[in-house]
């Protein structure tokens, strides 16, 4: 059936822009991430913990862009965004799988369930009860923000990975081909580490502390709560973890609204305040000072989900 180009529709498809002009910071941003990633390998062996912090900033900062990837930051067209979130610097997580669970993630009725949700940190609390000691203890040191930066990338990795061989071993060939796309890339970065002064075992090193810093963002980005709005944090930090983090700090903003741009998030969030905190219910920081000061040493959850009530399944 041939398309009636002389149409609305047809013609707001025919003249959406590849890349829409309030897209180009993010572009900008990108090139700049790359950039700094890049002068990380260039720099001699002597410089070496100056290159460990750049490698660290860049792939923190990569990380975050590619969540704006996932959400069609900043091409239009979907292959586009595809094709730039493929190649992976922080080498553990592949982008198409990520992209899956995030958006799942995104059914804001299921956030926090242990099963549903593909991000949660609580467990179903039969599966807690059942649970030897040493693991319980593990867990609840994963819980208290220092045990969530030092543990936390282990533990999540393992557990998703985990998750993932199970899932091909049992025919699923979804997953199996987003992993297998993932390693060209994986090779590629790898190459490319070959050739720099940084060591292998240095540049893994860099990408174990890239997912501990995002371990900073994730602590407290949701609770547990009856109330599916309430469940969705706001953190008032336009510093540089906010900056890093690219402003999802302002998770319950991104949550309701997105296909906002990162750097959109704060004004909106201002204008609305407080119609968002409101909605959470005043589930709300001033800074990430404030997540340090109260859960360092201490568990801001318990890990058993407090309101699970079990279900078939």
């Amino acid at each position: 059936m041939p398309v009636d180009t002389s149409s609305p529709a047809a013609t707001a498809v025919r003249a959406e822009p590849f890349i829409a002009r309030q897209e180009w910071p993010t572009v900008a941003l990108f090139t700049g991430c790359l950039a700094i990633w890049a002068v990380a390998l260039t720099l001699p062996a002597g410089w070496g913990m100056l290159s460990f912090g750049l490698l660290v900033f860049s792939l923190v900062l990569h990380a975050s862009l590619t969540h704006e990837i996932i959400h069609g930051h900043p091409f239009s067209k979907v292959w586009a965004c595809t094709a730039l979130g493929l190649g992976q610097p922080g080498l553990f997580v592949p982008y198409l799988r990520f992209k899956e669970q995030h958006l799942a993630h995104h059914y804001d009725a299921f956030l926090t369930d242990p099963y549903d949700d593909p991000e949660s940190n609580y467990l179903d609390p039969e599966v807690w009860e059942r649970m030897g000691r040493a693991r319980q203890a593990i867990c609840l040191a994963n819980n208290t923000l220092i045990g969530r930066i030092i543990l936390g990338p282990v533990l999540g990795m393992g557990a998703f990975i985990w998750a993932d061989v199970r899932l091909i071993f049992a025919g699923d060939r979804k997953v199996l081909g987003h992993w297998l796309a993932h390693v060209p890339g994986v090779l590629g970065i790898l190459w490319i580490v070959s050739l720099s002064a940084v060591p292998l075992w240095s540049y893994l090193l860099a990408c174990y502390g890239a997912l501990a810093v995002l371990k900073i963002r994730t602590y407290a980005e949701h609770r547990a709560h009856l109330r599916a709005s309430a469940r969705t944090v706001v953190i008032e930090d336009r510093g540089i973890l906010g900056f890093l983090f690219l402003f999802n700090n302002f998770h319950v903003v991104h949550h309701v609204h997105p296909q906002v741009c990162w750097y959109q998030l704060p004004a909106l969030y201002r204008s609305q305040k407080e119609r968002f905190l409101q909605r959470n219910q005043g589930y709300v920081f001033a800074s990430y000072r404030d997540v340090f000061r109260q859960y360092f040493w201490r568990r801001k959850d318990p890990v058993p989900h407090p309101y699970w009530r079990g279900r078939e399944r």
